[in-house]
């Protein structure tokens, strides 16, 4: 308890109370629990698919449709080659060719030839990327629109792949996402983030980890000098290079011994610049690091994040894309011996080893949509098997006031979730929520039941925070409330409370109340509380009038709103489907989200 903590006589005495354990006991029994399996015709609330709209960019006031840009490119491709072959004629240039052919030395004591550590990293990375491409690629129909401002302001996004925002007041970011064929996203359902970022994030974990031992082999064995310009001649030897390859007289192959200067210089972005990156802006997408490294976060929004993470994206498929191209056509046997049997000759042995690493791939590839939905609780439990012990260390991360300042709130804050239409509802609202009250039971010494009125009298907290929405938008906005902190002191959780439940007024998509689970200890946090207030007046309907939690560390579905009640307990194993809360129990969300 911190030492400006009230003392139990510094709060207002509790309203009275009909409240008791099979009170508490009948929020459970509202409960609904989800389903093992995915039901792609009820899934999320039976919300219909939307394929949304071809892929469109903004440049000032317009939008350009990006299918343009393949009879576009088709175009500048064949006036690229033209210009290529008309310079290859030029004096000059034929010079400037000579003096550089389009490859820089390597250090003397550069190794020779591909390992097969190397070739294990090939597959495995290859293997990799598939899953984290699909299910990247999913994430992001679930909000598709990017902005380089840190607010999500219908029409200030630079990106989009979804008509524009309709003036439908009813209008929610789930409404807002599209979907994907099974084949292409994982698992292509409409609004299933849930599942995808469970492959998404586990497998960056695997990726993460191949890419480790990546680096540690490369730099002990002196293969880093193949993919690391050391002279800066490589620049004008790259130039050289393009021109070969656009006059369509390319060069000689010769990866066994050293890759020419374009070849090297996109390695090295890839490996160096991208592959960081993409690293880097993943985790500027974490509520629970952004609010803590504020410096990094200042600077670096979650959607100036997110837009980047898409562009290293765009960065990676085209670099597949150009790089089987060429795999291909400079000879094809003789690159596979060398990336899959560590061998410099055109037999047949590196062919016959990479149709068996596709076999893998394919399968891989076919396998996960169904698997996904027919095993979506593997699903979820592997997923957390490999994310869990970042998001357990990530979110102790306790962050601080003070980073955002009312100039800073966000025009637009986006409405989500399922709109409470029951006519206990209805009838709190019409009266003003005269009627309403908080219950708050569980594992505490002081069972209570507070009205609206009671919790205003408390010690009033106000806070600057940003929302991060698991769907990808953000918005920043003043909260003011309750701060958690006075309810423990009032409620005095027991010694075998671990964890706290907030239940809605509200049903899931699916029925049965939306409730969420949240550890104990993140109730003791600066930025936790129990909010009343949005932007300097009482919340609204669609933010969740009367009460809404906020809980800066994590995703913004944890974050209840309409709150009925609260419960202390030492486990979520007994509550819904036991996985500690409606999301996780019906989308297949998780109870740990603090990335």
């Amino acid at each position: 308890m911190s030492p400006d903590s009230p003392e139990k006589s510094d709060l207002p005495a509790p309203a009275q109370s009909a409240v008791t354990p099979e009170v508490v006991k009948s929020y459970r029994d509202e409960l609904v629990e989800g389903l093992d399996a995915v039901d792609p015709a009820t899934f999320a609330g039976t919300i219909p698919q939307d394929r949304g709209i071809a892929p469109r960019v903004r440049v000032g006031k317009k939008w350009f449709n990006l299918l343009w840009m393949l009879p576009l490119g088709f175009v500048l491709l064949i006036a690229a080659v033209a210009v290529a072959k008309g310079l290859r004629e030029l004096p000059d240039v034929q010079s400037f060719m000579r003096q550089f052919p389009g490859m820089s030395d390597l250090p003397s004591d550069a190794p020779l030839g591909l390992p097969a550590w190397l070739g294990w990293q090939h597959f495995l990375n290859l293997f990799f990327m598939m899953f984290i491409i699909r299910s990247g690629a999913q994430i992001f129909t679930d909000h598709p629109r990017l902005y380089w401002t840190r607010h999500s302001t219908p029409g200030r996004d630079w990106f989009r792949a979804q008509k524009p925002v309709p003036a439908d007041p009813l209008w929610t970011a789930k409404k807002d996402s599209i979907s994907l064929p099974g084949q292409f996203g994982i698992p292509g359902l409409r609004h299933s983030i849930g599942l995808a970022r469970w492959w998404h994030l586990g497998v960056d974990t695997l990726w993460l980890a191949n890419g480790i031992v990546f680096y540690i082999l490369l730099f002990t064995t002196g293969q880093w000098m193949r993919l690391v310009p050391v002279h800066w001649d490589v620049f004008p030897n790259a130039l050289s290079v393009a021109i070969q390859y656009l006059s369509m007289d390319w060069p000689a192959e010769s990866g066994w011994t050293n890759y020419n200067s374009l070849q090297l210089l996109s390695y090295c972005i890839t490996v160096f610049i991208a592959a960081p990156l993409a690293l880097i802006t993943g985790l500027g997408m974490s509520p629970a690091l952004s609010t803590r490294f504020r410096r990094i976060s200042t600077v670096l929004s979650i959607q100036a994040a997110r837009s980047v993470h898409f562009l290293v994206l765009v960065w990676f498929l085209l670099f597949i894309v150009i790089h089987v191209t060429f795999v291909s056509t400079t000879g094809a046997l003789n690159n596979l011996n060398h990336m899959f049997a560590g061998r410099a000759d055109n037999s047949w042995t590196g062919f016959w080893i990479f149709v068996l690493s596709m076999a893998v791939v394919v399968t891989g590839w076919v396998a996960a949509t169904p698997l996904t939905i027919r095993r979506p609780r593997v699903i979820q439990r592997v997923g957390y098997a490999l994310t869990g012990p970042a998001q357990r260390l990530f979110e102790h991360v306790d962050s601080r006031p003070g980073q955002y300042s009312e100039k800073d709130i966000s025009p637009y804050f986006w409405h989500n979730g399922q709109y409470p239409d029951s006519d206990e509802y209805k009838a709190l609202f019409e009266g003003n929520f005269a009627d309403y009250r908080l219950k708050i039971d569980g594992l505490v010494a002081n069972p209570v039941e507070l009205d609206l009125l009671q919790l205003r009298a408390m010690p009033y907290r106000e806070q600057i925070t940003q929302h991060f929405c698991i769907q990808g938008w953000s918005g920043i906005a003043k909260w003011g409330g309750v701060s958690m902190q006075t309810i423990l002191d009032l409620v005095q959780p027991k010694p075998e409370a671990k964890w706290v439940v907030f239940y809605s007024l509200g049903d899931g998509p699916e029925k049965g109340i939306y409730y969420d689970a949240h550890p104990l200890e993140q109730m003791s946090y600066e930025l936790t509380m129990l909010a009343y207030d949005m932007n300097g007046k009482p919340l609204s309907f669609g933010h969740g009038a009367p009460l809404r939690l906020r809980n800066e560390t994590q995703l913004g579905f944890k974050m209840v709103k309409w709150i009925k009640g609260i419960e202390f307990v030492e486990n979520f194993e007994h509550l819904g489907g036991g996985f500690g809360g409606y999301n996780e129990d019906h989308e297949f969300f998780g109870y740990r989200q603090s990335i």
